[in-house]
């Protein structure tokens, strides 16, 4: 497992440019799947199993693609100025080096910096060590990505985009240990999810799932100086109950945690006053779909250095199963 984390969190997948990471997953889980297909959008989707009388077509959904930054122009010196793809925090960006497509990688900075201020995003660029324009190796469109090492740290593991490769090595995981099941199980690895939930929402609409599970990370609240302490590593998968895009079905988490307490696993119920997964989407796919969201707490989110714990890892992985093994 940590082997495989460690090659998708190092794939290159900003939104809408994550065919490399769809490869890696695909290579991946190719001969556990009954079929596979990539959408016009470039959704991953996959089917595990066929409906049994009693079974359900559930979507369970992970997104491939992490944020990151596009060339908007390229100065005559050959500084690349960027914009966001996804929810880039200006503060994060200070000192952090990125990495394009092609490889070449460079150094963020601002320019007309003050004192005790933090620059607006369009005042960042990329200093690939250029000597103009005509010199510069990158382009006007151009997307990269944070550079962000997968680190193990024993119980804890550290890398960038942990958002949301952990949702995708959960979604491997399970497939592959899910056995008979009643339920036909559409295990989706969506795009463009950090630009607007855009690849669940079309996913959705053509699997048209009776149940939606998203897999995602969310807020850790248990770092210094944070008031809110609800969501802390070590206590298991958080079961959504509530964020910015969704109410989770009550009934549908009801499932959930006795999933949960069937299984010993222990978990945490994840209310956020804002953000979202691709839960949001599919609940809102043709007349409506119940969904919920399995959420993995995890630190510094949107950061190059994201932080989670592997015993959350494993029990999400391990209440997904059980979840799917059973009638609903």
């Amino acid at each position: 497992m940590k082997e495989l984390i460690q090659k998708l969190t190092a794939a290159f997948g900003p939104s809408g440019y994550e065919s490399q990471i769809r490869d890696l997953i695909l290579e991946t889980i190719k001969n556990d799947v009954d079929e596979y297909r990539i959408d016009a959008l470039g959704n991953l989707i996959t089917r595990k199993g066929t409906r049994k009388e009693n079974g359900k077509r559930i979507m369970v959904s992970a997104h491939m693609d992490e944020i990151g930054l596009m060339v908007t122009h390229v100065d005559e010196q050959g500084f690349a100025y960027v914009t966001n793809l996804g929810g880039v925090r200006p503060l994060n960006c200070m000192s952090n080096r990125v990495v394009f497509a092609n490889g070449v990688e460079g150094m963020l900075c601002a320019r007309d910096l003050e004192m005790g201020k933090v620059p607006t995003l369009d005042k960042f660029y990329v200093d690939t060590g250029a000597a103009s324009r005509e010199d510069c190796k990158v382009k006007v469109g151009d997307p990269c990505v944070f550079v962000g090492d997968f680190v193990d740290m024993g119980n804890r593991w550290m890398s960038k985009t942990m958002d949301d490769r952990v949702g995708c090595l959960i979604a491997i995981e399970a497939l592959k240990a899910l056995g008979e099941s009643p339920n036909e199980v559409y295990f989706v690895f969506s795009v463009q999810e950090e630009v607007g939930l855009r690849g669940a929402k079309t996913a959705a609409y053509g699997i048209d799932p009776e149940i939606g599970i998203a897999l995602d990370v969310t807020m850790c609240y248990d770092t210094p100086g944070l008031i809110e302490r609800s969501l802390k590593f070590g206590a298991g998968p958080c079961i959504k109950a509530k964020d910015g895009s969704l109410i989770g079905t009550p009934w549908l988490n009801n499932a959930l945690y006795d999933a949960a307490d069937r299984a010993g696993i222990p978990y945490q119920i994840e209310v956020l006053r804002s953000a979202g997964t691709d839960a949001g989407a599919i609940t809102l796919t043709r007349s409506g779909v119940p969904s919920s969201a399995i959420s993995v707490a995890c630190r510094y989110v949107h950061t190059p250095s994201e932080m989670v714990d592997v015993s959350d890892v494993e029990g999400s992985i391990r209440l997904l199963v059980e979840f799917l093994s059973k009638e609903i």
